[in-house]
């Protein structure tokens, strides 16, 4: 029997939502029967020290205990910092009674290689013990920073667990895979990324991971003459391939926010619909094609790493009803946004939780005034 005292599930996340009904009522989104918040703390930025990890544990608190349950990081951020800031947090909120592990989606990601709190003094010879020790071809590890190959995506689930202090990962993303694609061709792309998909399906199976995705910083946004850009119908369709219908990928993390809207604007994506028994070949924005493929859509940067403060124009603050914060003007136009589960924002003190988990206590704009900011 599974051990549902080891990730998210649908009974914990309801039992966390209830306790937060005085929130928004669209603040939780319901997802593959998670309840998943619309504010999400991530955990990139900040220097690899001791005073910055203080202010993450401290804040992954504050934010759980306001209603975030969306908590997102990665093997390589801060040299390894950032997910043990995220176990050490976990820890206190467990111990204290504050949250329990089936209420929280945990979520993290692999691909790049991480250095172990801080760099290495020689770094080719700490690429060389690491090639050696995962027995990888020196091919695997393209430009000497990421590698999806099979056995490695394995061994650093495998550290990250032991990280973050977990049994499973409620969602493991694949690292800006479209960096591979600098170094080897399309067909070679497709033939790793097929194995890492198999990889995270058994990995899944195992009970190590739940759901698995992609988190790209370029390759969903960018359009199709750039070698960067990745279609999403093969990305689906290549993990249909590999795990059935009843297949684990099913969450989607790119940028997201007023200064990065291409997610809604650009039409990127190939969709092919039957429409009275013919074929309808569209170009749909990633949102809208996330949403005919029943991807969990998940944006990051949601303030532009601090780029659209000071930035919000007076007419769209206006429209979405007035704040008190540019932050918080912008996280309420993120959580409007149709088709966007999640928006994440990096919170390094208790006092921006504070202000930005203020953006859940009103409902979204309509679709209608949504639409009519876009058109500003």
């Amino acid at each position: 029997m599974p051990d549902y005292t080891a990730f998210a599930t649908q009974t914990g996340t309801q039992r966390y939502a209830q306790r937060f009904a005085h929130l928004a009522a669209d603040h939780f989104r319901l997802r593959y029967g998670l309840q998943l918040s619309s504010v999400g703390i991530g955990t990139y930025r900040g220097a690899a020290d001791a005073a910055t990890s203080t202010g993450y544990v401290e804040s992954i608190v504050a934010a759980v205990e306001a209603g975030c349950n969306v908590i997102d990081t990665a093997i390589n951020y801060r040299h390894m910092r950032s997910e043990r800031d995220v176990g050490a947090a976990l820890a206190r909120l467990f111990a204290t009674g504050a949250a329990r592990r089936d209420e929280l989606i945990v979520c993290s990601k692999g691909g790049f290689l991480p250095y172990d709190g801080a760099p290495p003094a020689d770094r080719l010879a700490f690429i060389q013990e690491r090639l050696e020790e995962l027995d990888l071809a020196p091919l695997e590890l393209v430009g000497g920073v990421h590698c999806m190959a099979p056995a490695y995506l394995s061994q650093q689930i495998g550290v990250s667990l032991t990280n973050l202090g977990l049994q499973t990962i409620d969602v493991y993303y694949l690292h800006n895979p479209e960096t591979q694609l600098q170094y080897v061709t399309p067909d070679e792309f497709r033939s790793r990324l097929r194995a890492a998909f198999e990889r995270l399906e058994q990995e899944a199976a195992d009970g190590r991971i739940r759901f698995y995705g992609v988190a790209t910083w370029e390759g969903l946004r960018v359009g199709q003459q750039d070698r960067r850009y990745l279609p999403l119908y093969q990305l689906v369709e290549m993990a249909r391939q590999v795990g059935g219908a009843k297949h684990r990928f099913r969450f989607l993390q790119f940028p997201y926010n007023l200064g990065m809207l291409e997610a809604v604007v650009d039409r990127n994506q190939p969709f092919t619909r039957e429409t009275e028994g013919r074929q309808e070949n569209l170009m749909l924005p990633l949102l809208a094609a996330a949403r005919q493929y029943a991807l969990v859509a998940v944006g990051s940067a949601g303030l532009m790493q601090s780029g659209v403060l000071g930035n919000v124009p007076d007419e769209v603050m206006e429209a979405l009803g007035g704040w008190e914060s540019d932050a918080q003007a912008a996280l309420h136009f993120n959580r409007s946004t149709p088709g966007l589960t999640t928006s994440l924002v990096g919170m390094s003190t208790p006092a921006h939780v504070r202000e930005n988990l203020a953006a859940a206590q009103r409902a979204g704009v309509d679709a209608q005034t949504f639409w009519g900011l876009l058109k500003e």
